[in-house]
């Protein structure tokens, strides 16, 4: 008895994988999909970085309306020199510091500076300005 072998044949057409116009459709795709998302996050921390200027904002404000309901006068002194709270906060010899002094502030402001009359401005060269 022969043995006979059959020869399968090779399909080289049909190889296993992806074709480059398959591979090139899939990087285009990656691409859209990352500039549709750069475009629709760039602007959240613009947002968080307005909505962080407005809270310290707010906070000093209230800083200082608390400040003169507590002392019934119409301006916030300095106080006569910097230094440090009993809880280690430092502040400055400015109507801020005062307010810090008196716990009602934890920390001087970086980006709003308190005026005697308690109007808040911003700093110049601060984020918020």
């Amino acid at each position: 008895m022969e043995a006979h072998i059959e020869e399968v044949p090779t399909n080289t057409k049909r190889d296993k994988g992806f074709t480059l116009v398959e591979l090139l459709i899939v990087i285009v795709i990656l691409g859209i999909l990352a500039t549709v998302t750069v475009f629709a996050v760039r602007g959240i921390t613009d947002k968080g970085q307005d909505n962080a200027c407005l809270a310290d904002k707010k906070t000093l404000e209230v800083a200082a309306e608390a400040w003169f309901a507590q002392n019934s006068v119409a301006a916030i002194p300095s106080p006569a020199a910097a230094g440090t709270t009993i809880t280690g906060e430092a502040y400055s010899a400015s109507p801020e510091g005062q307010l810090v002094k008196d716990g009602l502030l934890r920390s001087e402001s970086p980006t709003y500076n308190v005026d005697t009359d308690g109007k808040v401005t911003a700093v110049a060269a601060g984020p918020c300005a």
